[in-house]
This record gives C-alpha cells, sequence and structure tokens, in this order.
C-alpha cells in the first residue's frame, strides 16, 4: 500500500455552504455564460453532517462542445485541467496553489475540488441524487457519518481504501434515491 494523503473527518462546520457560495461567486464571475448552475456537492453539502473539510463544486455547463472554453477561463483563474480521472461525464480541476481561485483579491481559499459536467451527464445526477437523498433522510445521513468516521479511523493514510469503503453504502443510497 502506497500512503496517501491523510483523512480527517470533522464534525459539521455550519460555515461551509458561506465558503460554498463566495467560490460559487467567484467561479460564476470567471465563467459567465458558460456556467448554467454551481452546485454544492459532497459531505460539505449536507447540513449536519461529519465530512472532510473539503467543498465540493459541480460547474453544470450546457454541452460538451463548450468545455475547452470552460478550460480556459478556469486556467485563467490558476485551476489545471486533470481530464475525466477515469469517471466519464465529469472533469476534474486541480489548484494550483492556495490563492485559487486567483479573483485580485489575494484571498486563500479554502480547499475545493471543483468539477465540471454537462447538464445531462450521468455523473451530475448521482452528485444531486446522493445529496438530496441524505438531506432528506436524517437515518440515512447518520448511518452514512458512522460509516465514513470508522472508514477514517480505518484508512487514516489511504484514500482510496477510504473511498472504496463507501460505494456500497452510495450505490445503496442512489438506488433507493431512483425508488418510488
Amino acid at each position: 500500500m502506497t500512503p496517501t494523503r491523510t483523512v480527517e473527518i470533522v464534525d459539521h462546520d455550519p460555515g461551509w455552504p458561506a465558503l460554498f457560495s463566495d467560490l460559487a461567486r467567484v467561479l460564476g464571475n470567471a465563467l459567465g455564460d458558460l456556467s448554467l448552475s454551481i452546485e454544492h456537492v459532497g459531505s460539505t453539502a449536507i447540513p449536519n453532517l461529519a465530512a472532510k473539510p473539503v467543498i465540493d463544486l459541480d460547474v453544470v455547463i450546457g454541452v460538451c462542445p463548450e468545455l475547452p472554453e470552460v478550460i480556459r477561463a478556469l486556467a485563467d483563474y490558476g485551476y489545471i485541467h486533470q481530464g475525466d480521472l477515469g469517471i466519464t461525464g465529469r472533469e476534474a480541476f486541480h489548484r494550483a496553489g492556495e490563492d485559487v481561485p486567483r479573483d485580485g483579491s489575494g484571498r486563500t481559499w479554502p480547499s475545493h475540488h471543483l468539477y465540471v459536467c454537462a447538464r445531462d451527464s450521468e455523473e451530475l445526477k448521482r452528485h444531486l441524487a446522493f445529496r438530496d437523498y441524505l438531506r432528506e433522510h436524517p437515518d440515512a445521513r447518520r448511518d452514512y457519518e458512522t460509516l465514513k468516521r470508522r472508514l477514517a479511523r480505518a484508512f487514516r493514510h489511504d484514500i482510496d481504501g477510504y473511498v472504496a469503503g463507501k460505494a456500497a453504502f452510495v450505490e445503496d443510497i442512489l438506488r433507493r434515491s431512483r425508488s418510488p
């Protein structure tokens, strides 16, 4: 096993939505009409859920032919396109430093993951369905938090093991979200 970054789960921070809003505002300004919306996804988007202190954002675009323009606009703000990283329908971006997005403010921004998805992307649908289900189902949210804390202890220095340990739970929630 090759160690990867440390997995740390912290109690829910009521400031996460405001951090998302700040990032979304800057990204919206950077992208203009290229962005249809910017969604707060991942565990920090779910009230009362412990999470890794990393804001996940999905920039929603109309169609994939717009992607090269989006890549250029985000590069101007310090984001580096990484491709889909093996997940079709989701383009990942890496920050070139803690001052990214570089909006001229000199601000140090919180840790975040930035993805771009076309509005008809299956991965976007998965992100939103998972988020919305956990927002609406406190028992599932509690079970997910318990699992995340257990996995963070077991895989403290193995992010891949941590993610793999959540996979069955995530798929179960996605199945439930599609059930009437």
